[in-house]
């Protein structure tokens, strides 16, 4: 399904740049020292230390370390795979669309190393005793940013520009998507206590509102890895612009009605931290139910925000051929 880019144009084809300012090499070991495949290795060194450091010493108990940990093997395992088919010039032959698939990867890789690098220090590391465990945790948080960095250079250098070919992932609006879908993982992980929203429907509503933009942003992404945009009943550019625009007018909602029932007295919520029992100790592990619902209010501002410039973007895309 190829996306030609011409000012904000998509179409799809086989990518011919970059975005370094040289041909890509495909199917060929030499993919390894040009800059991207460079790049890749710091990224896959990076993990691999990070992940190291903390099993060495074991400092990773708790959900917060559970999730770097995850994180920093994640990557590291992805990583790998794509450094061996580009090293084997296995890209035809890989199941997902290769124009679209690293760089979705590379996004998804950044925004979780950056999770991880700050979640990691200010939820556990912060908590430890001086000494050796604690050292080592400082040393992988540092490659975490490494990664991070890595990451999201890679991401700045095969996005897509004017006047080159690629897929529709390397546009603004595909790495919106990939944001979108992030940001609706962390709240799930925040509103993981149902008690935090079952006793008022408007609050229920809002989770359904997470969960369905979720699912359509999920289903445009994998729509254009696994290069099935033709099986819609509508157009696909057609299905992002509607996609967007629901996206926005429910999140709009949810940004009402969330922070109103969970922090106004008169609808039942708590607009002072000090009255929640729950954040009266302080200690690793743990998030307290009032730092929960702000940080869902935060996050769903986030993404509505996130989700209206999507819906500018697609509205300026022109799609030569999907």
């Amino acid at each position: 399904m190829p996306v030609t880019v011409t000012r904000t144009t998509v179409t799809t084809t086989m990518t011919t740049s970059s975005g370094l300012g040289s041909p890509t090499i495909v199917g060929s070991p030499r993919a390894l020292t040009q800059p991207l495949g460079l790049l890749r290795l710091l990224q896959l060194v990076s993990t691999c230390v990070a992940f190291s450091l903390v099993a060495s010493v074991g400092a990773w108990t708790g959900f917060m370390g559970n999730w770097s940990m995850f994180t920093w093997c994640f990557c590291f395992s992805v990583t790998l795979i794509i450094l061996i088919v580009e090293l084997c010039g296995l890209q035809a032959r890989f199941p997902l669309s290769w124009r679209n698939f690293p760089i979705t990867f590379a996004c998804y890789a950044a925004l979780f190393c950056l999770s991880a690098s700050i979640i990691y220090p200010t939820t556990y590391v912060q908590f430890m005793s001086h000494g050796r465990s604690r050292d080592h945790a400082i040393a992988a948080t540092f490659f975490s940013c490494v990664a991070c960095v890595a990451y999201a250079t890679e991401v700045a250098w095969t996005r897509a520009r004017p006047g080159e070919i690629t897929g529709y992932m390397a546009t603004v609006p595909g790495l919106l998507k990939v944001l979108e879908t992030f940001v609706a993982c962390i709240i799930f992980v925040f509103i993981s206590s149902a008690h935090l929203y079952q006793h008022q429907p408007a609050l229920e509503w809002c989770v359904a509102v997470y969960a369905i933009c979720f699912i359509l942003a999920a289903v445009a992404i994998l729509l254009n890895l696994g290069e099935c945009t033709n099986v819609l009943p509508i157009p696909f550019p057609s299905f992002l612009s509607g996609l967007a625009l629901l996206s926005v007018l429910l999140y709009a909602t949810a940004l009402v009605l969330w922070p109103l029932y969970q922090f106004d007295e008169k609808y039942g919520g708590q607009p002072r931290r000090a009255r929640d029992v729950s954040c009266g100790n302080r200690h690793n592990y743990y998030v307290c139910d009032w730092d929960r619902r702000l940080a869902v209010a935060i996050l769903t501002a986030i993404n509505l925000l996130a989700y209206v410039a999507d819906l500018v973007y697609s509205a300026h895309l022109v799609f030569v051929k999907v």
